[in-house]
């Protein structure tokens, strides 16, 4: 019997309230103030990458800064560089090609299906069929876990989470959720230069005080901080009700003093505490397994999602896979872990400013790589 919430004109329905949600959280002056303080990020950054090579580094406004050294010059805006040209970029944004490329490679890839919201068909069979939760998101074009809700086994949650995802692309992706911790790792012309274990963003129980407000006292404690405990703030949407969900919890609960909380599975949205360096702990056969991987879509400049039980095996035996390869990688969790801050705009900037003494010493790993001597 078709579910009720598959109907069109449901779906139509659930997908102006979602739009309309997304356009009120996009408008909120405490998030577009965080937003700002991000932009601040960045052109810190920037500065501080050129100077650490010699190079001078002038806004072009709009956070577009123009960094040049010894006649050679390229123009950055937040974490989008010259590294890789718009074919490559558009390649990486497109998850089903990358998915098709990596299956081909023989890479662990978590199994999925596409559809449309006009066309839930094939995704009810591929939910039916799948023994465990699923992921929903949108197909390419965003970034920062927008659009993705986890934890989806009922028809009813494929629907919200369908009319959710169809806000920021209309082919949407429907796959297999594989467990275990989620790691990204950092390649850089081939090579790795950072990784770190991506925890889930949580709360602490104070056995008064609802999710729902130590939620919101997390958010006002981010806002407070600029950009200092996250580069966003939480937003309550599906994800975060199915992953409490899993924990017998709502929003309304009141978790026990002490009690340890998890708000979402899709991690983009934790603090730079729940995130370490993780190249000590991943094993050879991982880092390789995520090289094929970058050389397969022959990008220079490369974050690497994956997620394991165990990282001290392949992805293929511990039943891993590859989530996601990410063409403009984020800048902020490598400069936010509990354990210090990795420079990758310096790497990143020598790496495309090929006059530097490092880079016409042979790449950065010959300037010094970071993983051995130290730095964090």
């Amino acid at each position: 019997m078709k579910h009720l919430l598959t109907h069109p004109l449901a779906l139509k329905a659930m997908h102006c309230v979602a739009m309309a949600r997304a356009y009120l959280r996009y408008r909120n002056p405490r998030r577009r103030g965080v937003g700002k303080k991000h932009g601040a990020f960045h052109e810190r950054t920037w500065k501080e990458a050129a100077a650490e090579i010699g190079a001078t580094c002038t806004s072009l406004g709009s956070n577009i800064f123009e960094i040049s050294l010894d006649g050679e010059r390229t123009r950055v805006v937040e974490n989008v560089s010259a590294i890789d040209d718009p074919p490559t970029l558009a390649l990486l944004h497109d998850k089903p090609i990358i998915s098709r490329i990596l299956d081909a490679e023989g890479l662990p890839v978590p199994r999925h299906a596409t559809f449309t919201l006009s066309d839930l068909s094939p995704t009810i069979e591929f939910l039916r069929a799948n023994d465990g939760d699923c992921v929903v998101k949108p197909a390419g074009g965003t970034g920062g876990g927008r659009g993705v809700t986890t934890g989806i086994r009922k028809v009813s949650h494929l629907a919200r989470a369908a009319a959710h995802a169809a806000i920021y692309a209309d082919q949407l992706m429907i796959e297999q959720q594989i467990e275990g911790d989620n790691y990204r790792l950092l390649y850089l012309d081939g090579e790795l230069i950072d990784s770190f274990i991506r925890r889930q963003p949580t709360v602490v129980g104070d056995g008064r005080s609802t999710v729902r407000a130590l939620v919101k006292r997390l958010n006002e404690e981010r806002a407070k901080s600029g950009v200092g405990l996250s580069q966003v703030l939480l937003t309550i949407d599906l994800d975060m009700k199915r992953t409490l969900a899993r924990q017998n919890l709502k929003l309304g609960s009141i978790p026990a003093d002490g009690m340890s909380v998890r708000l979402k599975t899709v991690i983009n949205e934790n603090g730079g505490a729940d995130n370490a360096t993780a190249t000590q702990i991943l094993c050879d056969d991982i880092v390789e397994e995520c090289a094929r991987a970058v050389r397969a879509v022959r990008a220079r400049f490369v974050g690497v999602d994956i997620v394991t039980r165990d990282p001290r095996v392949s992805l293929v035996e511990a039943g891993g896979a590859i989530l996601e390869l990410n063409g403009t990688p984020n800048l902020y969790y490598h400069y936010h872990k509990q354990d210090g801050a990795f420079p990758v705009a310096t790497y990143l900037l020598r790496a495309l400013l090929k006059t530097s003494t490092e880079a016409e010493a042979g790449g950065w790993e010959r300037a010094g790589n970071p993983l051995e001597s130290g730095i964090n």
